[in-house]
């Protein structure tokens, strides 16, 4: 599967986003990754659907991969949905009921995506899989950007992809030159990447160095 890189809005200058939107769109990334943050599900606070309106606006053909970390996810997929969501990602862990919100994501037209945190069993997400579009097997524990890599979650990306040869599967937290192809290897195909892109002298040339390393 050819892999694909998403930057993560977390990582960016919050007082410019509109360009570092735009920079996203034009370093050749193939999605956005936005993180939701309810402060009470992770003890972190980010964007809300205005962002992802922003986000729709100044770079239309960008797709956006909004990622809830929400305890109540379920009561915010119409708002995130209107706001012109491309993908909206939950958490098995989640205060819902996971199946119905992700019958409800396909029904408002957007790609579904189940999130699973770093020590939660990969056997979590199997229940799903014909309900999902994707999976994203955290790498750190979800909550603030810029930290390291946790090589503990790599069985269940192992895991995930003998179960689901053909299914898009997305590793987020501390992706960069020195763990990309770990994780490809393991068997995931897409890559959120915060500090490693934003920080980049030359965000298109390290979209293109992941890109070469996960092949």
């Amino acid at each position: 599967m050819k892999p694909a890189i998403l930057p993560s809005l977390l990582a960016a200058d919050q007082g410019r986003l509109a360009d570092e939107i735009r920079r996203a769109a034009d370093a050749g990334a193939d999605a956005l990754h936005v993180d939701v943050m309810d402060g009470v599900f992770v003890p972190n606070l980010s964007f809300g659907p205005a962002v992802v309106e922003l986000a729709a606006r100044v770079a239309p053909d960008l797709p956006r991969n909004v990622h809830l970390m929400l305890a109540h996810p379920d009561r915010r997929l119409e708002q995130f949905a209107r706001a012109g969501a491309t993908t909206i990602l939950v958490h098995a862990e989640a205060q819902c009921f996971v199946e119905g919100a992700l019958r409800r994501i396909r029904a408002l037209g957007c790609r579904a995506g189940l999130v699973l945190n770093p020590l939660t069993p990969a056997a979590a997400a199997l229940p799903f899989l014909p309900l999902v579009d994707e999976i994203l097997q955290m790498t750190v524990f979800p909550g603030f950007g810029g930290q390291a890599f946790m090589p503990e979650a790599l069985p269940n990306l192992r895991a995930l992809r003998a179960a689901a040869p053909d299914l898009g599967i997305m590793v987020d937290g501390g992706v960069a030159r020195d763990t990309i192809a770990e994780a490809a290897a393991a068997g995931a195909n897409l890559f959120v990447a915060g500090s490693a892109l934003y920080r980049a002298a030359d965000m298109a040339a390290e979209i293109a160095a992941l890109r070469e390393l996960a092949s």
